[in-house]
């Protein structure tokens, strides 16, 4: 006997029916999978087996053969355990396949019958969502995250012997839901703030420009100036995330794994700083079946790289492409995937090995060659995508014992939130959100300068031996600084201190 049902597979960030065929026909009893199915799927076959007869139910000694269509789609994890199990108790006539059309089932299968969760439900519940079936069978580990789909009917089951009681009308499964709107109003107090930031307001008015228009920033300084204290400071003065916003970075997060447990939705800007050790494919994503990387783990949120000097060339310079288009494409012989990488990226590097290099209160040990060689680790394409360049300096020790109170994130991101809105409704229908995300071919209308302003342009632009990047650069910070004084021009002072965001071009690298 034929039965079809229906489970879900991963494609990038996005979900795909998989129908799971199951024919029990006679001859020598075999059970086979096919379609492109990896390691894991093949093992469900003893899985499925043992958690079936353990469940009370009949394992018929057939010739079972599973196909998985579409069959030219690799198919991986443990996801399909619980469709397969259905899939031949429905054709061996144990249960009603009258209504199997409207449900999909996922979930791994342990030996005793318990389903257990798997990652990426998000992305599979809106793919159910959007082929129109009704209702969603999964673990209830997993409830939670499938549920922020509303027009879903999620039924979280713990044994796959409840899910037969439900499809054979014995004892119905009550369909779990969430308030979103109560995950979006319980706002979480981030334990740190910029109030704690003695001193050093040049650099934290640079980090209040890059969030106010989600403009890359470096930092160059001594060790102990407190360049990664203030970055880890930058998520609690971001926007809140969107629905939709948080909707895509819970998706990217289940796929990956790293969701924590009974979360539903990620609502705190992700703030990723991996270790500066990371190949190129962790950090840009890859594997033989392409997984995110750490770009596409801070997407909507900060990708902070600490020492970044100490990073492989090779890691640096696959940041270029996912920089500019904000997203990364990942082409392997199994498949071409492409992720999202919409991230804001934070460097912070010391002026040269020892460190000393600006700092007025101790002696550089290198020489000038040495210096060159630290920061040349940082190509000149890659900087050239860096908006802003701020030195941070030693703070002193008045500053430190200062009773002053500090500005706190609350109120900078209120700043932060004006500015954002200006540009989100001076970009409607133009299908971009911030400043950084200009196109060259939008910069003549959106950043307009005066002769005066020009002119000063010109000459930065020759002095500094900047290159046409780094151009639009400058026009885009200037812009947003702009924006945080609700003026609708560019005026020569905002082009003065986007310009003084570059001036590490030339202290750096073209002395």
């Amino acid at each position: 006997m034929l039965s079809k049902v229906k489970s879900c597979g991963l494609m990038g960030i996005d979900g795909y029916v998989v129908e799971v065929e199951t024919d029990t026909g006679g001859g020598m009893p075999m059970f086979d999978i096919v379609g492109l199915a990896d390691i894991a799927v093949k093992e469900s076959k003893e899985r499925v087996r043992t958690a079936i007869k353990n469940s009370g139910l009949a394992f018929h000694s057939r010739r079972i053969t599973i196909n998985l269509a579409p069959a030219n789609l690799k198919k991986e994890g443990s996801a399909f355990d619980l469709s397969i199990a259905i899939g031949i108790l429905s054709a061996t006539e144990q249960v009603n396949d009258n209504e199997l059309d409207d449900y999909m089932f996922i979930g791994e299968l342990s030996l005793d019958g318990e389903i257990k969760p798997v990652n990426g439900i998000l992305p599979m519940a809106i793919c159910a969502k959007n082929n129109g079936i009704k209702n969603l069978i999964l673990a209830k580990a997993n409830a939670d995250e499938a549920a922020v789909v509303k027009e879903l009917n999620v039924l979280p089951a713990k044994y796959i012997s409840e899910v037969i009681q439900h499809l054979n009308g014995r004892k119905d499964i009550e369909r779990h839901t969430i308030d979103i709107d109560s995950i979006f109003k319980c706002h979480l107090d981030h334990e740190l703030d910029f109030a704690d930031v003695r001193g050093q307001e040049n650099v934290k008015r640079a980090l209040e420009v890059a969030a106010s228009g989600a403009h890359n920033c470096i930092m160059i300084g001594s060790p102990g100036s407190g360049k990664t204290m203030i970055a880890k400071r930058l998520p609690t003065i971001l926007p809140a995330m969107t629905f939709e916003e948080a909707l895509e970075v819970t998706k990217i997060h289940s796929i990956a794994g790293i969701l924590p447990p009974k979360t539903s939705l990620v609502i705190n800007r992700p703030f990723r700083s991996p270790h500066h050790t990371i190949s190129d494919i962790s950090l840009i994503g890859g594997g033989k079946y392409p997984k995110p990387g750490e770009i596409s783990l801070a997407h909507y949120g900060v990708l902070f790289l600490d020492e970044v000097p100490e990073f492989s060339k090779d890691a640096l310079e696959v940041l270029r492409q996912p920089l500019e288009d904000g997203s990364v494409t990942i082409s392997r012989v199994n498949a071409t995937l492409t992720y999202p990488s919409k991230s804001t990226l934070i460097c912070a590097a010391n002026p040269c090995k020892c460190g000393n290099y600006l700092d007025t209160t101790k002696q550089c040990s290198c020489t000038p060659k040495q210096i060159q060689q630290y920061l040349g680790k940082l190509s000149g394409p890659l900087l050239d995508r860096i908006d802003i360049h701020i030195e941070v300096a030693s703070v002193k020790y008045k500053e430190l014992e200062s009773t002053q109170t500090e500005e706190c994130s609350a109120t900078i991101r209120e700043r932060v939130n004006k500015a954002r809105e200006v540009q989100l409704q001076r970009y409607k229908g133009y299908n971009i959100f911030s400043n950084s995300q200009l196109q060259p071919s939008m910069m003549n209308k959106f950043c307009r300068l005066d002769d005066k302003g020009k002119e000063i342009l010109r000459n930065a632009f020759d002095k500094l031996g900047l290159s046409a990047r780094a151009h639009n650069r400058i026009l885009k910070v200037s812009r947003t600084i702009a924006d945080m004084e609700g003026s609708e021009d560019i005026k020569i002072h905002h082009l003065a201190e986007a310009i003084q965001y570059r001036s590490l071009d030339r202290k750096f690298w073209n002395e």
